[in-house]
């Protein structure tokens, strides 16, 4: 059975790799290799007002009873992606269930101190392990009574294959979560209504097979998961290149509208402009080596990103290959 991580303690190797070794092993590379670039990259601010820094994470207040869970794991990967509280006068969501356990009791703490509230929604924009392994954080517990999980049913499926895989020991406010899920309609945008603020759940794909959006029109604020990465080059372990750029290309909202991204800091339309462009530069490289009949990893080894789009930190020296190994796959299927 896997030791529980004791928060403020490093994480066992097992644990550390559990958790998700797409984003937490490479982490440690990041720090190893640039850590400069790294901690001004986690140490960057957004638009909002501070409200709780820990080593793991900061939330900054981006509006009105809306928070954006900026995490900052360089020392400590209990929460490792973002994630957001929104407030209404009746409900509050908990958008992510993050990377552990810690993680998420961390934020069901926070989130009952902030808002007043002992219960909660909370909503996965999709599988990988980094925004659901700590789900079971959210089961009752002292002075918390709990929170209900909203997700796809293709994004519960895909937690509990990934669980599997990762022969992860079973647990049975973990399993009580997944099993009782509200299903989100995969088809169309639904609503949530936290009283006095409607909220649109908005269904999407390319990063995986089923993504969500959660878009406040009242607030401005677009909480967007892993389709959209800041100053962070995106993995696309499981993407579907074209469906991916076109999800993204149609985030873009009203003017004043923040951002809240997967990884890296809080985005503004200039952000997410030039994420769209290095999302086309990608495209545009792949096209051009599967035309030429060049494989991605050969391709990969002189693929740069131009100085005008600005610093794209790695989470791992694979990620080009694994960006045009992608649209390889997806451009050789056709």
């Amino acid at each position: 059975m896997t030791a529980p991580h004791v928060p403020g303690l490093p994480m066992s190797r097992r644990r550390f790799l559990g958790v998700g070794a797409s984003c937490a092993a490479h982490l440690a590379l990041l720090a190893t290799a640039a850590p400069a670039a790294a901690r001004a990259l986690f140490g960057r601010r957004g638009p909002g007002t501070v409200v709780v820094e820990e080593p793991w994470a900061r939330i900054e207040e981006v509006a009105d009873g809306v928070w954006a869970v900026i995490s900052t794991p360089l020392r400590d990967r209990r929460t490792l992606c973002n994630g957001a509280i929104v407030a209404g006068r009746e409900r509050v969501l908990l958008v992510e269930g993050f990377g552990s356990g810690d993680g998420a009791r961390w934020l069901a703490g926070w989130a009952r101190r902030l808002t007043g509230r002992a219960g909660a929604d909370v909503l996965v924009t999709h599988y990988h392990a980094d925004h659901t392994g700590g789900v079971e954080g959210y089961a009752p517990a002292d002075e918390w009574e709990g929170a209900r999980l909203r997700a796809t049913r293709t994004t519960i499926e895909l937690v509990r294959g990934d669980d599997a895989r990762r022969k992860r020991a079973p647990d049975p406010a973990r399993d009580a979560l997944l099993g009782g899920a509200e299903p989100v309609d995969p088809a169309r945008p639904g609503t949530l209504d936290l009283g006095g603020r409607v909220l649109r759940i908005v269904p999407r794909a390319g990063h995986t097979a089923s993504d969500v959006t959660v878009e406040l029109d009242d607030a401005r604020v677009v909480i967007a998961g892993d389709l959209l990465w800041n100053r962070m080059f995106p993995n696309y372990v499981d993407a579907t290149p074209s469906v991916l750029s076109k999800a993204v290309h149609a985030l873009p909202r009203e003017r004043g509208t923040v951002y809240v991204p997967g990884h890296g800091p809080m985005a503004d339309a200039a952000d997410l402009a030039r994420y769209r462009e290095l999302l086309d530069l990608v495209e545009d490289a792949a096209r051009r080596a599967h035309a030429a009949g060049i494989p991605a990893a050969e391709a990969a080894k002189t693929f740069t990103v131009p100085a005008s789009l600005g610093e794209w930190l790695l989470f791992s020296p694979r990620y080009y290959e694994v960006a045009l190994g992608a649209w390889e796959k997806e451009l050789g299927t056709r």
